[in-house]
């Protein structure tokens, strides 16, 4: 397979597998597409991860399949590429990219779905589609900007240029830079802590921000409260606040 879901420890790795560079053809699109909606559904998947392998995140859309393609044949397709990344963005759940080597083009735009992201000191990402005549088409216009700013964002999709894991770092493409041998480690790290964490309010949580964003302040406030009165209904909610007042902060146990 292309693609797979592994689950450990209530954490779900969605591991690309197409070597040499993970190439995201039409076939992987979908087959993550169909994982991240697993993932989203499964009990026993409270955390995922992306990760690529130890080389490679994913160094872009599969070039020689997009360029057999004419334009009605993309129009078609374009849609089925944006539905495949945004059921990775969707995933109500908390979501960590671990990011080795590249994440160029569409392995950036899939590293922008995750929540976090974790990148090895040799990690190197871009949008580099303005060199083949395109835009990023997976997302990379809209949630490239949203979190790096627009000034940013158009830097790197109008050059093509590749940005290094510091430079990454310090315009907040990625959340922390750590040794390549230590990327995955970390990353499950992070996502077994949250695997451990209130279910519904995290979900609550990572809805309340995206749907915020989306909208203006009012609308967002209006979220938040939704969401934050309705966390009064659950079982997590009454176990934190007994834990809270008989055994003190951070010792919870949720199930």
């Amino acid at each position: 397979m292309t693609v797979t879901l592994e689950v450990r420890d209530d954490v779900g790795t969605i591991r690309l597998d197409r070597p040499p560079m993970n190439a995201l053809d039409s076939a992987v699109q979908d087959r993550l597409r169909e994982l991240a909606e697993e993932a989203a559904g499964r009990d026993d998947v409270r955390a995922v991860i992306l990760y690529g392998g130890e080389k490679v995140f994913a160094a872009g859309a599969d070039i020689k399949e997009m360029r057999a393609m004419d334009h009605p044949a993309m129009v078609k397709r374009s849609k089925a590429l944006q539905d495949s990344f945004t059921a990775v963005a969707r995933i109500p759940k908390p979501v960590v990219a671990a990011v080795t080597g590249y994440a160029l083009g569409g392995g950036c735009e899939l590293a922008l779905c995750a929540d976090v992201r974790i990148a090895a000191d040799n990690a190197r990402l871009g949008q580099p589609e303005i060199l083949l005549g395109l835009i990023p088409g997976a997302g990379g216009t809209q949630r490239l900007a949203r979190l790096v700013g627009p000034s940013k964002a158009k830097d790197l999709i109008f050059t093509g240029r590749q940005v290094k894991a510091e430079e990454a770092l310090a315009i907040g493409l990625v959340d922390r830079v750590v040794p390549a041998s230590e990327v995955y480690e970390q990353a499950h790290a992070w996502a077994a802590r949250l695997a451990k964490g209130p279910a519904l309010a995290l979900r609550a949580a990572k809805e309340s921000v995206d749907a915020g964003l989306e909208t203006d302040i009012d609308t967002g406030l209006t979220i938040e409260r939704t969401w934050f009165a309705g966390l009064f209904a659950t079982e997590d909610r009454e176990r934190g606040m007994r834990s809270f007042v008989e055994e003190g902060p951070g010792k919870a146990r949720f199930v």
